[in-house]
Formats: structure tokens, sequence, C-alpha cells
């Protein structure tokens, strides 16, 4: 007999969206109940580069088939971390091929022994290719970074009579060519009177350093032999009382008794159900903000953030500095984060644009059949994950491809189409930084999201162009389309302490100068048909070295060690006023009314 409970929020509104018909198999987040227990593997692993010059000695060698100290030297890597910011090796930093990594570990005696007891190995993401093996046996490969993969080992662990110590080896390989995602080309420059011979380098066609390795949590997590594979959630309400859809898979066997309980924040039964699928009815609900407020949808206000991996004390620090901006969404830039952020989303009232990795198309050979089917995967891995998380406001499948080429057209069309028909329930949308007249894949979205940098990229120094263009802009796309639209990145490169008045690029001044321009524009709109706008960027990051990058994109409002510049201040007092106007419209709003924080 198989028991399982599913936990929801009671708080529901139309737009706690999760459905995700056309799924098959689940990526449940591993928690530990009666029946589950977990074995994080986080903490030192040995590591190794393959520096040859082909980068396949790793292969030739077969390094996976004993322990990897025996076939050279390693060195101890943290995971999860990305391998480039360890080692004070230069080679490491901007390393490109195959990595190793490699831990043992002993299993408790009751996993090996209980036949009825499924043991399953869980990696929350490699960058960007990885092979896994376990005692030497190839046991699961998956393409793509930034989401989680895992494979049931049982049979490799439950051999004999004494308890089992795994080696668990993982190859991982950081190349980006031009059918990955994000895609990349290798370059190799030929010039022997300039470069050594083989010599290559990684091309990409992003704005952020290609940070690579795990990095994001092992595990190790065991079930029943018959237990829960999925379960997907789909919520409305029906006057006073939010309605609860279930669909639960449960595999191993057709023998079960399946009971259902839904609790609240306080872990209080709120429902009962029994079945593989129903629905559950819950009284007195009132919706989430800032979902819904008073019958009218709520303005996305915040700021983007980079979140490739995972670490606690950065993560809670990151939503402490959410909270006292009084922001209320981001999107997670150019790639799905980690699921603990979308869980402190979750619990925090933090609306998300999820965004697969389809950033840095950008050629016309990106645009390819090949492409395409991966494009489609991830698509479907991103909506297994994240369907039943009630911060998923929309689905985005790209950023900033090149829109405007016809291939890039039926391209979107193809990966926008598939996502709806993974969820029909929520929006989906790309970025675009196309023109208007030209972007072929917008006719196919339910949400303009739009990339621009007046008086950044273009105009230096003239702040006062912002207003104008802006409005053309808007106006340009909304005539055209008569959709909804979001501002989905804007913004000024600053430098933390530069100052200049009147204000010049890249001091403090102009980036608050820059960003009042565009908050009386954004004024004129967000009332009518501008739903959001999301600053580029929360805190300064990493990019790949380049004369136009000092030590990294330096266009957040707080530093990369989590300081405020001085447009932290302006918009967290722009945030709060409209945080007070969406929750109390009928009241006077205060921007100083801390105290009325919808996070309390």
């Amino acid at each position: 007999m198989a028991r399982g409970s599913a936990v929801a929020w009671a708080a529901l509104g139309p737009l706690l969206w999760g459905c995700a018909l056309g799924l098959q198999g689940g990526m449940l987040y591993p928690q530990e109940s009666p029946s589950r227990e977990c074995k994080e593997l986080d903490g030192l692993w040995s590591f190794r580069a393959d520096f040859s010059d082909n980068r396949r000695r790793g292969f030739e060698e077969q390094w996976y088939r004993r322990p990897l100290w025996e076939s050279g030297p390693t060195v101890d890597m943290p995971v999860p971390s990305s391998f480039n910011d360890i080692s004070q090796d230069w080679r490491l930093r901007h390393f490109v091929g195959w990595v190793w990594y490699e831990r043992e570990v002993i299993l408790p005696e009751r996993w090996t022994q209980d036949l009825r007891t499924r043991v399953v190995l869980r990696i929350g993401s490699a960058h960007s290719y990885a092979i896994v093996w376990v005692n030497g046996v190839d046991t699961l490969e998956h393409e793509g970074g930034y989401l989680p993969f895992e494979a049931d080992i049982s049979n490799l662990v439950q051999v004999g009579p004494l308890p089992s110590r795994l080696r668990i080896t993982i190859a991982i390989n950081n190349t980006l060519t031009p059918t990955t995602l994000p895609p990349g080309t290798i370059q190799y420059l030929t010039d022997t009177s300039k470069y050594p011979k083989g010599y290559f380098v990684q091309n990409t066609y992003f704005d952020f350093f290609n940070y690579a390795g795990l990095q994001r949590s092992v595990l190790l997590y065991t079930t029943p032999t018959t237990y829960i594979d999925d379960i997907t959630v789909t919520t409305s309400v029906e006057q006073d009382s939010g309605l609860v859809n279930y669909q639960i898979s449960v595999k191993g066997s057709n023998l079960f008794k399946l009971e259902v309980r839904l609790l609240d924040a306080e872990n209080k039964v709120v429902a009962n159900g029994t079945g593989t699928q129903g629905q559950l009815k819950v009284p007195g609900v009132s919706l989430w903000w800032p979902y819904l407020m008073h019958e009218r949808p709520a303005y996305l206000y915040s700021l983007e953030i980079r979140g490739k991996g995972f670490d606690w004390p950065l993560l809670v620090k990151d939503f402490n500095l959410l909270r006292w901006l009084g922001a209320n969404a981001f999107r997670t830039s150019h790639y799905p984060y980690a699921e603990e952020v979308m869980q402190m989303c979750d619990r925090y009232g933090i609306v998300v644009i999820d965004e697969c990795p389809g950033v840095g198309l950008a050629l016309p050979q990106f645009f390819n059949n090949v492409s395409l089917h991966h494009h489609m995967q991830v698509m479907e891995e991103v909506v297994r994950r994240d369907k039943n998380h009630p911060a998923v406001v929309m689905w985005s499948v790209a950023n900033e491809p090149a829109s405007h080429l016809e291939s890039a057209g039926y391209y979107l069309k193809m990966v926008i189409a598939h996502t709806k028909s993974l969820d029909p329930s929520r929006p989906v949308t790309f970025v675009s930084n196309s023109n208007y007249a030209a972007d072929k894949g917008a006719p196919y979205v339910d949400v303009i999201c739009l990339n621009s940098y007046y008086s950044w990229y273009h105009d230096y120094g003239h702040l006062e162009l912002i207003q104008l263009q802006l409005a053309t802009q808007f106006e340009n796309w909304y005539k055209k389309y008569q959709k909804p639209i979001i501002q989905s990145e804007y913004g000024a490169e600053t430098i933390a302490g530069f100052h200049q008045d009147p204000p010049l690029m890249f001091t403090e001044e102009y980036q608050k100068s820059l960003l009042e321009q565009y908050h009386l524009g954004l004024d004129q709109k967000r009332r009518k048909y501008v739903v959001g706008e999301l600053i580029w960027n929360f805190a300064d990051f990493m990019t790949e070295q380049s004369p136009t990058r000092v030590l990294g994109n330096k266009k957040g409002i707080f530093t990369r060690q989590r300081q405020p510049k001085s447009a932290a201040f302006l918009l967290r007092e722009r945030y709060w006023k409209i945080a007070n106007e969406t929750r109390y419209p009928h009241s006077v709003a205060k921007s100083q009314c801390l105290e009325n924080s919808p996070f309390t």
C-alpha cells in the first residue's frame, strides 16, 4: 500500500496555475517523509579538468572505472559551486571541455537490504552536458544545464549482503555549440605567428560568464517500490471557495490506496480526497497578494535577478533585499533557477516569469531542427519541474533572439505552441529587442516583453530623449499587436562610488536620473496596457572580459556584494508607493507606509 499527501496553499486565486497535462513522468522535489529518506551529497568532491589537447583523455583512459585519484592528481571541489571561481589556476577559470567529479558514499544498510525500497540519484544541475557512472557503470546522461535529472540506481546498490559503498563519477562538458541551449561556437585560431597549434576559444552570444560545473545540490533519496511519481495541481475560485483539482501518478503497482490531504500554512488539514484525481473544495479563501487584489490584476515591478547556482545565505539575503525594496516579481533571466528559489517565491509572494536557457539565439544557424527539438525538450523539463509553483505566472521561451529572421519566426512559433500544449493555463512569452514592425515571433505570444536601453547603448548621455523614445516604443508595439506589454529590461551601468553633477554615464547620479526618466514614461502607460517593469539588474554580475565591461556588468542597483547604490533608494520609494496603491486602491498611498508590507 502506498499513501501520499498533496500539500498546497490555502490562499488560492485564478492565477495559481499549474496544469501540464501534456507531460509524461514526474520530477517531484525530494522531501523526507515517513516513507522517504534523503541523503545530501553536498560538500567536497574530487575534481579534475581534462587538459589534454582533445579533452578526451578521461574517456580514452576510462577514468570512471576506478577511483579518480588513481589516474592522476585531483583537487578538492565544493558542490554546489562553479569550478571557474574556486581555483587560482587561470586555465580552470576559462576552461572549455570535460571536467570530472567524484565522490564516495556509504549507504544505510536498510537502503541496500530492503528490496521494497527504491534508491534514486538526483543531480540538481550540471552545466551543460553530463555523463554519470555509479561504481563504474554508465547510469545516465543529460543534455542541458540548469535543470535536475535523476536515475533509479536500486539495482546497483542492492547487490549483496554488505552495506554498499558507492563511487559516483560525473563527467561534465561546458562546450556550447550551435545546437546547445544557450548556443555558442568554437573558433580555432590558426595563425601560428599569434596562437599555438590547436588554439581555440569559445564564442558566446550572451552577456554573462559561462560558469559551469555541479552548481546545485546532488543527493540520494528513497521511495517505496510503489510510489507517487508526479502530482499536477490546478486551482480556481468559486465565490469564496477555492477549488483544487489534482491528478496523481502512481508507479510500481496497480494495488494501492491513495489518500489526499490539503494542508494550510500551519499544517492543518483543510480538505481531504481519495483516488488519483479529484477536486478539493476549501471554503473561505482569500486571494494571494500580489496576484489579484480587489478583482484587478497586479502590476509587476521589480528587478532582474541572476541565479545559476545555489547558496542558502545568498538566497535569503537576496529575498530580504527584495522585501526591503517592496518588489513583487522577477524573471529568471536567462535560465531556470534552483528549485529552492522557486519555493522561496511561493513563500514570500514573489511572482515569477519562468524563463528557459533560450538566450544567445543570435545567428541564423542557431534556428535549426536539432536546436528546435532540444528547445522543446528543455521546455518540457521546465514545465514538468515548475508547473505546481503558484509563483510562476508566465513561461518565457527566449531572451532577445534574432526574431526578425523568418527562420526565427517559425522556430518561436513552434516552441511557443509546444509550451502552450504542455500548460494551457499560463501565458507564454519571449523577450524581444527587435523592431516592432520586423519581429516575426511577436504574433504568437500572449504578453509582449521588451528590452530597451535608451540613453545608454545609443544617444549616450541624452537623458532628455528617454520619455519620447519610450512613448514611441509603447505606442508602436501596442498599436500593432494590441497585447499587454512588460518593460522587461532597462537600466544603466554604474560603478559604485562614482559621482558627477550634472550626471555622466557610469556614475550613480546617471543611473538614478535614467531610471527617473523611464518611470515618468512608464507611469503614462501603466494604468493602460503596460503591466510590468523589470529593471536590469538586481545586482552586478560577472561577464566575459571585454573593453566594455569593468570586472563584469555593473547595471545592478546593488553591488555584487549586495550593497545598495543610490538608485536602490529611489526604487524602494517607488515600489512601496505602487505596492500601497495596489493593495489599498481606495486610500491615499504613502510611499513610506512600510508597515503595510504585503509580505507580512
